[in-house]
């Protein structure tokens, strides 16, 4: 994240003069300041003129020096204007920008704003100590703004522009000054030649050019701006005469002014309508909007007001104009547009981006309830393409929709949840959290709070918002938002958004564990999805809904959801919902030892997620492919395919993804005989779903864990009497899976505490121990665990004294041993089929007599760890 932050840097383009002595001074004062012992920052106030090229100089000095730092930051503190930026949203843009936890650029505390202003500056230090990184700071106006931004404990790089200077100390930081005033004779003819060259015209002559410098104040942006205007003026005699026909005025303004007319009538409507656009950058798709044009037509006419200076290149297809531009602009548009027509404008905008942004989720996600009827020819070629779109506008769309007074709302909740769900996709929680503010502010109108949270544009974000909660581990606060939705949209008798909120809190619900509860919350939501028009609904609850009785071990039945959810998805075109249904049948193949199977949809549901560019679908692909790595006994590769899955769950910030895959890699690593290193990485798993309270996943850890320690302490000392804290685990696992229904997870807890029993001389234990396997294996019908159930109790049964009222111990096992030897199905376990016929050996050799120890463990006679991986059940 830090090494892309420079991307994100406005590009360094266009003439650029008369400051490559202000460039060299900054790059000194980095070096002297790290030539120090002292590891602090260094603030250099670059103050000017506006028009003077202050924050031109920061940016290209930001990437001049990037090879000695590693991220940067442009911030707009909008000093000179009448909403400066506040405090607490620069942090949150920088700690985006600079890769910081995402749970702080989420959930923004709207009742306690001091405290979480605090928390985010300790967090925003917290994150640069130690991390040198460039930050302009631009348009500041006094030090109180500027000083919570430094990064004290580190060798950063802070640059603020001002167009006053002011007293700026800032404890532990190194301040310099560095005025930034107007352009000399030299300076002002340099870049009028860059701007003659660029235009095909004569270089003006020296005289001329410092005439032209006179009119301009000497100021780069007016001079590159009327240098633009050479050759339409013939040349500059021509341009100096005209600049002159506007009187004594501003230099700045008269240079617009002259520029301004030059342009046609629909280029002069256009830079006016773009004081709309809010100070994100854009593209063709906004401006056609703006004038009701096509793109083609528009895209033009932003290349024709990027020569004439009036716009800059920022990248790609994108513009921005200069903050001077836009503040003539909008004085042009207040006065010489009505109100209605400006209205009719920025309504325009926002139905358009509102049908493109709709039309692009509806590529990736289908014909849910939530765009439906929403639907119009889109242009795009491809998803790629189409997602491509969606990636550079979002910006431009948050600030659009800070000014939508007078616009249809139904437009403006359209397109806020369009986003909303891009946000989800991309996993961009900072915008999202924007998203929600923007929300709770149009809905706020005056209305009661009550009425707020009950309007549509609040539910349905708040409903988004609780979905990104679960993304990242708040499994508490992501169940709570969403309960409270789903009494919302049933308060209000709006059944399909209350069923979609079922699905997602179902979803929560079963990441914590709680599958009888998640069970019932989606068949609830599939009650109400049985409603015509709601068909792609609910193919997302039928593929949540699969994926919990998998977990519960209902594999069957858990398939015949899934086949049904990929046709639902494919017949409405939902990209992302074939991409998860397909890993979850992988999943589901993967369970009962159908590899090729699983493998196969694994393929599937991997093309799909690339297709979405759904980052946390990918790795999650990646993990379940490794896993069949595993199951097919290549344990290193497998290893190390789940390193690289974690480190891609981690970037996605998708805790649950993690801790899943790390208790895979434990599993992987216990294969390749690393038992250390597998323990780590359990234990690492238990802390995570510990922190989550996902109660299925630590019962998992817990019994892995339990045997990775058990095995570790029994190879170093030769038995298993040492295994204490390995049976207290066992047991606390056991409890876990019968407490949330997993009778697959008890049957195994069962199975290994009897292990550890046996070992230990407990025999009695262990026999009632693998006595209550049987019966949670029989019940479950899972061949291949009760099969192990039952051999072990075969080892134990000859062991016990014998009792006059019970059949004879070693006969009952003869019996146990023929059934395991009896029958065939496919996830027979091949190991279990050789012990068995080697204990019905000893026994009949009378090598086994009551009193004797138990010796299957020595013997390597009890499950591995692949053993529970698969369930013996059919399809």
């Amino acid at each position: 994240m830090l090494e892309q932050s420079f991307g994100q840097l406005p590009e360094a383009a266009g003439p650029f003069a008369g400051r490559r002595a202000h460039l060299a001074q900054i790059a000194q004062w980095v070096q002297q300041a790290r030539a120090s012992t002292a590891v602090r920052p260094t603030v250099v106030l670059l103050h000017g003129a506006a028009g003077s090229g202050r924050t031109s100089l920061a940016v290209r000095a930001a990437r001049q020096l990037r090879d000695q730092f590693r991220g940067a930051c442009v911030v707009d503190l909008r000093g000179a204007g009448a909403a400066p930026t506040p405090a607490r949203d620069a942090l949150l843009h920088l700690l985006n920008r600079l890769g910081a936890p995402r749970d702080q650029l989420l959930f923004r505390e709207r009742q306690n704003q001091e405290q979480h202003l605090r928390r985010l500056a300790e967090q925003y230090q917290q994150h640069l100590t130690g991390v040198p990184v460039v930050i302009v700071l631009d348009d500041a106006v006094d030090a109180e703004r500027v000083r919570p931004l430094v990064p004290a404990r580190s060798e950063s790089l802070v640059l603020v522009t001002a167009r006053e200077p002011f007293d700026l100390d800032v404890p532990g930081a190194v301040v310099h000054r560095l005025e930034v005033g107007p352009l000399d004779v030299d300076g002002a003819f340099e870049l009028l030649g860059e701007a003659a060259d660029a235009a095909g015209t004569a270089t003006p002559r020296p005289e001329q050019a410092d005439r032209l410098r006179e009119l301009c104040a000497g100021l780069p942006f007016a001079l590159r701006l009327a240098g633009s205007g050479l050759s339409g003026h013939g040349g500059a005699n021509g341009l100096v005469a005209d600049i002159e026909v506007f009187g004594p005025r501003d230099p700045v303004d008269r240079v617009l002014a002259l520029r301004y007319h030059d342009q046609p009538e629909p280029g002069r409507q256009l830079l006016r309508r773009l004081a709309l656009a809010g100070r994100a950058s854009f593209g063709a798709a906004a401006a056609a909007a703006l004038i009701g044009t096509d793109e083609h037509e528009a895209g033009r006419r932003l290349a024709e007001l990027a020569a004439a200076g009036l716009l800059e290149h920022v990248r790609g297809s994108r513009y921005r104009p200069h903050d001077l531009v836009r503040a003539f602009a909008r004085e042009r548009l207040l006065d010489e547009e009505d109100p209605a027509e400006r209205a009719a404008a920025q309504e325009r905008l926002i139905r358009s981006y509102a049908d493109l942004a709709d039309t692009v989720i509806r590529l990736v996600e289908g014909r849910t309830s939530t765009r439906a009827g929403r639907f119009a020819h889109h242009g795009f070629a491809s998803l790629e393409q189409a997602l491509r779109w969606l990636d550079e506008e979002s910006s431009f769309i948050t600030a659009a929709l800070r000014d939508t007074e007078g616009v249809d709302q139904t437009a403006v909740q359209a397109l806020l949840g369009a986003l909303c769900d891009y946000c989800l996709l991309r996993g961009d929680l900072y915008r999202l959290g924007e998203i929600s503010e923007l929300a709770q502010a149009q809905s706020a109108g005056g209305r009661e709070a009550a009425d707020r949270d009950a309007s549509p544009l609040v539910r349905s974000v708040q409903w988004r918002t609780g979905i990104a909660a679960r993304q990242l581990g708040e499994l508490d606060r992501s169940k709570s938002t969403l309960t409270a939705v789903v009494d919302l949209y049933f308060e209000a008798q709006h059944p399909s958004g209350a069923a979609r909120t079922l699905n997602s809190l179902g979803i929560t619900l079963h990441h914590q564990g709680n599958l009888p509860e998640a069970e019932a919350k989606l068949r609830e939501a599939l009650e109400i999805q049985g409603a015509p028009g709601l068909e792609e609904d609910r193919a997302w609850t039928l593929h949540a809904l699969a994926a919990v009785l998998r977990d519960l071990g209902r594999i069957g039945p858990a398939r015949e959801l899934l086949l049904a959810s990929i046709d639902l998805h494919r017949a409405n075109e939902s990209v992302q919902g074939e991409a998860w249904a397909h890993l979850q049948l992988g999943q589901v193949y993967l369970a009962v030892g159908r590899v090729d199977d699983g493998e196969a949809e694994l393929r599937a549901a991997g093309r799909a997620h690339a297709l979405a560019r759904d980052p946390r679908g990918t790795a999650w692909t990646l993990t379940e492919q490794a896993r069949a790595r595993l199951m097919r006994g290549q344990a290193r590769e497998a290893a190390r395919d789940l390193d690289a899955a974690v480190q891609r769950h981690r970037a996605s910030e998708d805790a649950r993804g993690e801790a899943w895959t790390l208790y895979h890699l434990g599993q992987a690593l216990e294969e390749c005989g690393d038992g250390d290193a597998s323990l780590r990485a359990l234990e690492r798993a238990r802390s995570m779903f510990s922190r989550m309270r996902d109660q299925y996943g630590l019962a998992c850890a817990r019994h892995h864990s339990a045997r990775v320690t058990r095995d570790l302490r029994a190879v170093r000392t030769g038995n298993l009497r040492n295994s204490g804290f390995a049976r207290q685990l066992l047991q606390d696992a056991r409890q876990d899976f019968r407490r949330i229904g997993v009778p697959h997870g008890e049957g195994w807890s069962c199975v290994e505490l009897a292990v550890i029993d046996a070992g230990n001389g407990r025999l009695l234990e262990a026999y009632r121990l693998l006595d209550e396997a049987v019966e949670v294996f029989g019940g479950l019908g899972d061949r291949r665990g009760l099969d192990w159930a039952v051999f072990l109790r075969a080892t134990v049964l000859p062991l016990l004294p014998p009792d006059p009222a019970a059949p004879d111990g070693a006969g009952k096992a003869r019996a146990d041993l023929r059934t395991v030897l009896s029958g065939e199905y496919p996830q027979r376990d091949p190991d279990l089929t050789e012990y068995a016929e080697g204990y019905a050996t000893l026994l009949d050799r009378g090598s086994i007599v009551p009193g004797s120890p138990w010796e299957a463990w020595r013997l390597g006679m009890t499950p591995g760890r692949g053993a529970r991986m698969v369930l013996g059940v059919s399809l």
